[in-house]
């Protein structure tokens, strides 16, 4: 009788530790599932494919390669107020090993009166010297006028940084509008010369999720910067891109068509 007892007593004590250990086991299920459904860039807020392009992947930025522009049909990022730092830009531009074929080379620019305009500019990856370093590949450079690109185009990339360290974090899609029948440089490629340039930015952070779209014409501008921005419905309609198709339905037709660009000037 004794031995009896003493046996259902190991059993209820291995059965407590059983619950207890498959309690554990179910909220631990419950903290992965719930870290991984947090926004992430890469599988909420790209754009969705195009036809012809090379998706090309850095350590911090996306890159829808055009082959016939020779060019980014888009090139995306997250820019974190956490990432400081003090790398300085050595102006190495390189031709992205990545390209598949006919890759753009820094000469190709030369003497052509166009800058090698950064789309996702190196001021964004100071906080690291491999970041900062892949911002220079040719992929992530387009043809711009030196008053534009020294002018609204940085004081839109430096409002960028600003957005990011009092929002926390920003998602931005930048590259210039590739159509047909624009003029082109170089030798060896025919490197497109956009006529005009976009950004989008995205807030994805409460209490308030916002966006905001900007189209500049590639040259020397006067206008404050709150005079090029549009809606990310007319991007859209401009550059035939679906920049954020993984969000849900109705709180991307909300942001899409949002006009109210005071909250973001305020």
């Amino acid at each position: 009788m004794r031995n009896k007892k003493k046996h259902s007593g190991k059993t209820v004590f291995l059965l407590l530790l059983f619950i207890f250990f498959f309690t554990f086991f179910l909220q631990q299920c419950h903290l992965v599932n719930k870290a991984q459904s947090k926004p992430d860039f890469a599988s909420n807020f790209y754009p969705l494919p195009i036809k012809g392009e090379q998706l090309i992947i850095h350590s911090q930025i996306k890159i829808s390669y055009n082959p016939n522009h020779k060019q980014a049909n888009w090139v995306a990022y997250k820019l974190d107020s956490a990432h400081t730092g003090d790398f300085k830009r050595k102006n190495n531009f390189y031709a992205d090993p990545n390209i598949l074929s006919n890759s753009v080379f820094p000469v190709e620019y030369k003497q052509s009166g166009y800058d090698r305009g950064h789309l996702a500019p190196a001021g964004d990856f100071t906080w690291s010297e491999k970041a900062m370093s892949e911002s220079f590949y040719m992929s992530n450079i387009s043809p711009q006028m030196p008053a534009f690109n020294r002018g609204i185009w940085k004081k839109l990339e430096e409002k960028a940084r600003q957005w990011a360290r009092e929002n926390g974090e920003i998602y931005v899609v930048t590259a210039g509008v590739l159509t047909e029948d624009l003029p082109a440089i170089g030798t060896k490629n025919k490197i497109t010369v956009p006529l005009y340039y976009y950004k989008v930015i995205l807030d994805f952070k409460e209490p308030e999720i916002k966006a905001i779209g900007f189209v500049m014409e590639n040259k020397a501008q006067n206008k404050e910067l709150n005079y090029f921005a549009v809606t990310i419905d007319s991007v859209e309609a401009l550059t035939g891109i679906d920049f954020f198709p993984a969000m849900d339905d109705k709180l991307e037709n909300r942001i899409e068509s949002s006009n109210e660009f005071e909250k973001w000037f305020d």
